[in-house]
């Protein structure tokens, strides 16, 4: 029989493409993690990995085998999340807003999810870029890009690590090609985001050394951020969105991450609230799904390979 631990070694190992490094995640020797990889391998009969001294990567019976491993971790940990649940479940109104992108197309099935443990959980949901007044608003907790302005309000971060990253459709590159550099992003089209009236122009990027960041521009610009990504998917322009935001979209392949030695800018996410008293256990089980749902995808972003 499969062991759990092994599993979760593989799953670990395929998204980070290093043994040692998907080792210190699960807090174990590289020794031990060897031995784990190799057992399943002989439980198996086939190759999961291509190994040299300076790469690793999946086998193609490791690809078909990989989305079957995710999904039986997946399950496991809903099981255990039920019957957690089940101990101690619970209930009534919890009332949260998310930004318009990431709330419809990432957080939206989380809470699904999320409410499928929880059944007797009543959700709330309001989608929106324009920050809620916490104070006055019917909100008990909003998940928003960025550190509050208003230093009074906790914050707890969900995703420290997200950034920025720029992207276009496979169609929109066909047509008008892919840049080599960010100099030449000053010859395509730039969709643009506003927040508060102020158009987001001002792109930032950093190769480790330096940064460099440039205006652009553009023929669209919304105060929605999810348009504007739908406009990118489209094929109507390069967009600079939160990989959070991008995520599913690279992996179905209908964005394509460009000039990934660039970073963007740090995009961190945050859950607030106007005071500790309303971290609740509710709140505090959903920071801990969404923070490891948001670990998950963080894993496959491109600076982390």
């Amino acid at each position: 029989m499969l062991r759990f631990d092994d599993l979760q070694l593989f799953v670990r190992t395929a998204q980070s493409g290093s043994l040692s490094a998907a080792a210190r995640l699960l807090d174990t020797s590289p020794a031990v993690a060897s031995a784990a990889l190799k057992r399943l391998e002989q439980q198996l009969q086939v190759r999961l990995f291509v190994r040299s001294t300076r790469s690793l990567r999946l086998t193609a019976e490791g690809e078909l085998f990989l989305e079957h491993a995710r999904q039986a971790l997946q399950s496991l940990e809903l099981g255990c999340q039920q019957l957690a649940g089940s101990k101690a479940e619970i209930s009534g109104p919890l009332q949260l807003s998310a930004p318009s992108d990431f709330g419809r197309n990432t957080l939206l099935p989380w809470l699904d999810e999320f409410q499928r443990v929880h059944p007797r959980l009543q959700l709330r949901l309001q989608l929106g870029d324009r920050v809620s007044d916490l104070f006055r608003e019917p909100v008990d907790i909003a998940l928003r890009y960025g550190a509050p302005e208003d230093s009074s309000l906790v914050a707890l971060p969900l995703a420290a690590d997200n950034r920025r990253v720029l992207c276009a459709s496979p169609d929109y590159l066909a047509r008008h090609g892919e840049p080599q550099g960010l100099e030449e992003l000053a010859r395509h089209n730039c969709l643009l985001y506003m927040l508060g009236g102020r158009l987001h122009e001002r792109w930032r990027f950093s190769d480790g050394r330096r940064e460099q960041s440039l205006t652009v521009a553009g023929d669209r610009s919304s105060d929605d951020a999810d348009v504007v990504r739908r406009w990118a998917v489209a094929g109507c322009g390069l967009v600079y969105k939160s990989w959070l935001d991008v995520a599913g979209d690279v992996q179905a392949g209908r964005l394509k991450v460009l000039l990934p030695r660039w970073r963007g800018e740090a995009t961190p996410l945050n859950l607030i609230c106007a005071h500790r008293a309303q971290l609740s256990k509710p709140v505090l089980l959903l920071r801990e799904f969404v923070q490891a749902r948001c670990a998950e995808l963080l894993a496959r972003a491109p600076w982390s390979t």
